[in-house]
């Protein structure tokens, strides 16, 4: 492919874990091209041919750049979201912790100048997967429980996948709040946290990377779903795909589950 053709990509947060494996993908995907990365720390990185910024507006003025993917933190990936929006840059972002009001002011920003981007809690096909399985057992089996297990330097809890997992189980599951009417906790959180009446649980563990299980309780039955990414090249099919598919649309959308075919 001629490098004329291929999508023009910048990295934020090419140190972290994420950030690293984003950075093998778009090296060597041939419709891809890394022109920069953006990181607080630039002299530690070693990219023979790629420039690093330490400012994003120096970046983003200076790169021809058509996709930002982002995996940094809350934080920065608000700003650098912004930053995409304001310079006519794509976003792909893979950082969670944006509000539904956040979401809907950025769409909002990003319709006005027809710009399309993605913002996603989870990027493993098999997860997005769990989600639209867990949206249609949630008709039949309103009892049920999520458990979300990740390595134990992840900052937020629950998990962006969890929440989203939830949101989209409460638009097929009847109101209910779960458990024993008089149930009460010795020990406080020990049910987890309540959405809608259904229960999250947060685990936190060395060696873990990420995992969601959802529990469905029924008469006499139990069904499981349960996706576990062992390697963090798992989510690096769904990263690849968002990039391209933002290269066509007009708007943010939110969750990889909306725009697989």
């Amino acid at each position: 492919m001629n490098s004329k053709d291929k999508i023009r990509v910048a990295v934020a947060g090419p140190r972290g874990r994420m950030g690293s494996e984003t950075i093998h993908m778009v090296t060597n995907a041939p419709d891809l091209q890394l022109v920069a990365a953006i990181d607080h720390k630039h002299e530690e990185i070693a990219f023979p041919d790629i420039p690093v910024y330490t400012d994003i507006d120096a970046c983003f003025s200076t790169e021809q750049i058509d996709v930002l993917i982002d995996f940094t933190n809350p934080q920065a990936g608000k700003m650098n979201l912004q930053k995409a929006i304001n310079y006519g840059i794509r976003p792909v972002i893979g950082t969670s912790g944006f509000s539904n009001d956040e979401v809907i002011d950025y769409r909002k920003q990003m319709e006005q100048k027809k710009l399309g981007g993605i913002i996603a809690p989870n990027f493993a096909i098999g997860a997005v997967l769990v989600m639209k399985f867990s949206q249609m057992a949630a008709k039949y089996f309103p009892d049920a429980e999520i458990i979300e297990l990740h390595h134990d330097q992840k900052k937020d809890a629950p998990s962006g996948t969890a929440i989203k997992t939830a949101e989209l189980m409460a638009k097929t599951r009847g109101a209910k709040k779960q458990g024993a009417p008089d149930e009460k906790e010795t020990i406080q959180g020990a049910r987890g946290a309540d959405f809608d009446g259904m229960r999250i649980h947060s685990v936190r563990l060395p060696g873990l990377i990420a995992h969601q299980e959802v529990l469905f309780g029924g008469k006499g039955e139990l069904l499981t779903l349960r996706h576990d990414s062992m390697d963090r090249a798992s989510f690096m099919h769904g990263v690849h795909y968002a990039v391209k598919t933002a290269m066509n649309l007009e708007t943010l959308v939110y969750g990889l589950e909306n725009i697989l075919d």
